[in-house]
């Protein structure tokens, strides 16, 4: 696939060349394409038109894939001898991602690059049932064996060349083969005769077996008569035809696919509000608020009785931060009782953002009226509540003696991780972490001009504390990304500004608009006197989307999760181990992780967890709620249970205390390797994302990572896990060998903090001995008198 991530070309004689390549270069990207460094599976359908009269067959092979499998839609390359470009025209009408590539002739799908898997169709084929096992393939090239003199399929007579393949591009040679029967027969796999089926066994009056999923056509010349072409007749519609008939099939549907044939509305048509909201969801999903707006704004005109498009207006109306607006419909979505704990949990949430804490609390108490079981306006209310008690008790601390924190600050049953980071960024400065020394704004509150004030008031501001530069967790028209601030009031920051820390997080795969994210980030990048990035992956992706002029600003700034031992003297001593394994999993955007690899993923997993097993107990670690439903899954599908640690209930010092006690961590979540690894704990990554490739990367130990997407997933992973406990101390040691490059990184850049803001040492003179421990809260948060911290001496 072509991507639009490439560098913008800045102009020599001037920034503002630089600064409208930056603007624009990433406006149009489809899709973030970091399969090279996640490991996932590309796949594509491939189709070879000989010539112009095929082209109808095309178009049938099409509408048969939409009907028959509305949620499926992968990249479809049509292979062809030269046809004109206008050839194609109503193929692109039937689906959204279709490429013609000019091809010498059929065996050129064995030449298709960009994809892992290829499943080669013939325009003499249609789909009849849905092709979820040929995508779940893994292996060799499968076809359905040519029949051998007796009539029986015999897989020594190579495959067919005019039949369904599919092709695991890595189990051939590089060199493609004189002709397509060649296919070495030990990657050969045969597949059931279903999945090719010739229409030539059926003649004129025997039914289409039950159970066929492809049937072809190829070779026929009798005419079109008989059960098997009225098979195929079914999907001979013109478009207006197979529009409505997509339109009204049942179940999910494909985004692409729904977005592609029902857009743009026919004429003076109506199209159904049903209709309208789901392709709204569509937008909002892949964070074209605009679009759910345009959409929906018109649809709901004069109908208040549309609670539902009006608490989806109302939310999409708050990622462009028009929030008055957002209030207006999400109150008209209150009028219906099935949604009106929904869109009170909403307007508690708009009005947390914009600072009415007692506000958000009454429309919380509101939907918890409507519905006391609402898990959403609880959690509003709760916290809520706990602000207002903490306003009332805040100590009296002059604000020029504090620090300004920026960073997403977790609550109740959020992620782990998010609660332990910011403790973490903040004892990069000061002993004291607590209210006394730092002043906490969450990055996703906006800041008005009461805010700007509270900022300019401390004595810098530090930004950090996660994956701030990712666009969809909780989105705002004015940044892009999840600090919520114009750019107006980021330009009018006077106190020392320094992003530390911070990750671009945006998932392999992931839809985004980059024009205001790039925008405000080249803002942010002006205005910083310091600006890291917590990997090198992170630091050349911001790059990308900066002029020339501003690139050399973007430093390396590694996580302060992975320094811990550093930064707390009490993780520096020896751990006392149990012999314990812990796995973490996650499950946000699970589409964009695993692909059509979950099965293959879990099944995996279960088969290294037996191996692992013999050597220590596995037990499972959940940073959040949602991410224990791995553990549900492995249950039901394989016969395991692991015991649970729920770590989103525990605090920060309990967090790092579990995993300082256990010999290994096998995680997904950043975190779930970033925290152990900082507690002095080998891990292992499972790479979903490409953020867990790039630490480490940074660490030069890219060998400890195993993609969710890699065939030999278990075995790989059973062997690297048992290896690490058989010579547990080595690994112990490689890992506090690693720490120190790290550690070497975040003095240098704090130093360098020093001299742009004039901030105190946080360390002391070099050699200096450790600070005497601060007593903490239930929370984790350090509770000390007010002093600097001093160097722990390096291990």
């Amino acid at each position: 696939m072509t991507t639009h991530d490439s560098t913008p070309v800045a102009g020599s004689d001037a920034d503002t060349a630089a600064d409208t390549a930056a603007d624009t270069a990433f406006a149009s990207a489809s899709a973030d394409d970091r399969r090279a460094v996640t490991g996932k599976r590309r796949i594509a359908f491939a189709v070879y038109v000989a010539d112009a009269g095929r082209l109808p067959g095309l178009q049938t092979l099409l509408r048969s894939l939409a009907l028959t499998d509305p949620a499926l839609c992968e990249d479809v390359v049509v292979l062809h001898p030269g046809l004109p470009d206008a050839s194609f025209d109503a193929a692109h009408r039937l689906h959204p991602r279709l490429t013609p590539r000019t091809a010498a002739g059929p065996r050129d799908v064995f030449r298709i690059d960009g994809y892992d898997t290829v499943i080669a169709l013939t325009p003499a084929s249609v789909v009849l049932g849905r092709l979820d096992a040929l995508l779940r393939l893994r292996t060799g090239v499968a076809a359905v064996p040519r029949t051998g003199p007796d009539g029986v399929p015999d897989p020594r007579n190579g495959i067919p060349d005019d039949g369904l393949l599919v092709i695991q591009r890595q189990d051939l040679d590089h060199a493609v083969p004189p002709a397509v029967p060649d296919v070495p027969e030990s990657v050969l796999v045969p597949l059931d005769s279903r999945y090719d089926f010739r229409a030539s066994r059926l003649g004129d009056d025997l039914a289409v077996p039950e159970g066929v999923v492809v049937l072809n056509f190829a070779g026929e010349r009798r005419p079109c008569t008989g059960p098997a072409h009225e098979a195929r007749a079914r999907f001979d519609l013109d478009d207006e035809a197979f529009r409505a008939a997509y339109l009204a099939l049942p179940g999910a549907k494909h985004p692409d696919l729904l977005l592609h044939l029902a857009l743009p509305f026919p004429d003076g048509s109506r199209p159904p509000i049903d209709l309208v909201r789901q392709l709204a969801e569509i937008h909002r999903g892949r964070g074209h608020h605009d679009l759910a707006v345009a959409l929906l704004g018109e649809a709901v005109a004069g109908r208040p009785d549309l609670p539902r498009c009006h608490e989806t207006l109302g939310v999409c109306l708050m990622a462009l931060s028009r929030y008055e607006e957002a209030e207006t419909h999400l109150l008209l979505a209150t009028a219906s009782p099935d949604f009106a704990p929904r869109a009170y949990g909403q307007l508690a949430r708009l009005a947390w953002l914009l600072g009415r804490t007692e506000d958000a609390r009454g429309y919380a108490l509101a939907g918890l009226e409507s519905d006391p079981t609402d898990a959403n306006c609880r959690a509003w209310y709760a916290r809520t509540s706990e602000m207002v008690t903490a306003a009332a008790t805040a100590p009296d601390v002059p604000p020029g003696e504090q620090l300004a924190h920026v960073a997403l600050f977790a609550e109740g049953d959020e992620n782990a991780g998010d609660k332990v980071l910011p403790e973490a960024v903040r004892s990069c400065f000061t002993a004291d972490t607590g209210p006394d020394r730092w002043h906490q704004q969450h990055a996703h509150l906006l800041v008005d001009e009461a805010g700007l004030e509270r900022l300019n008031a401390r004595r810098a501001v530090i930004v950090g504390g996660g994956g701030l530069f990712l666009p969809d967790t909780a989105p705002n028209g004015n940044s892009g990304w999840q600090w919520n601030i114009p750019d107006d009031v980021l330009a009018r920051i006077t106190a020392p500004l320094a992003v530390f820390a911070v990750g671009y997080n945006v998932f392999d795969g992931q839809r985004y608009r980059r024009e205001r994210f790039a925008a405000s980030l080249r803002a942010l990048v002006e205005r910083s006197a310091f600006f890291g990035l917590r990997n090198h992956g992170s630091v050349a992706r911001v790059r990308e989307l900066l002029p020339a002029s501003l690139r050399e600003k973007v430093r390396y700034q590694p996580c302060p999760t992975t320094v811990a031992r550093h930064l707390d003297p009490r993780l520096a001593e020896p751990a006392v181990r149990e012999d314990t394994v812990l796995i973490n999993c996650a499950y946000d955007r699970a589409g964009l992780r695993f692909g059509h690899d979950y099965g293959h993923f879990l099944a995996e997993m279960a088969a290294a967890i037996r191996a692992i097993s013999g050597a220590a107990e596995v037990r499972y670690a959940a940073h959040m709620p949602a991410d224990e439903r791995f553990v549900d899954d492995l249950r039901r599908e394989h016969g395991l249970a692991l015991p649970v640690e729920p770590l989103y209930l525990l605090s920060n010092d309990a967090i790092r205390d579990l995993y300082r006690r256990t010999r290994l961590v096998i995680g997904m979540r950043g975190h779930a390797g970033m925290i152990p690894f900082g507690c002095g704990t080998p891990v292992i990554s499972l790479v979903s994302h490409p953020k867990l490739a790039y630490f480490l990367a940074d660490i030069d130990r890219s060998d400890w990572g195993v993609s969710v997407h890699e065939r030999a997933l278990g075995a790989r992973l059973a062997e690297r896990a048992l290896a690490v406990l058989a010579d547990h101390p080595a690994a112990v040691a490689d890992v506090h060998d690693r720490q120190r490059s790290l550690w070497s990184a975040t003095r240098e850049n704090l130093a360098l903090l020093r001299e742009l803001t004039g901030l105190p040492d946080p360390f002391g003179e070099p050699g200096a001995g450790p600070v005497v421990p601060a007593p903490r809260s239930a929370a984790g948060e350090d509770r000390a008198a007010p002093s600097l911290r001093t160097a722990p001496p390096t291990p």
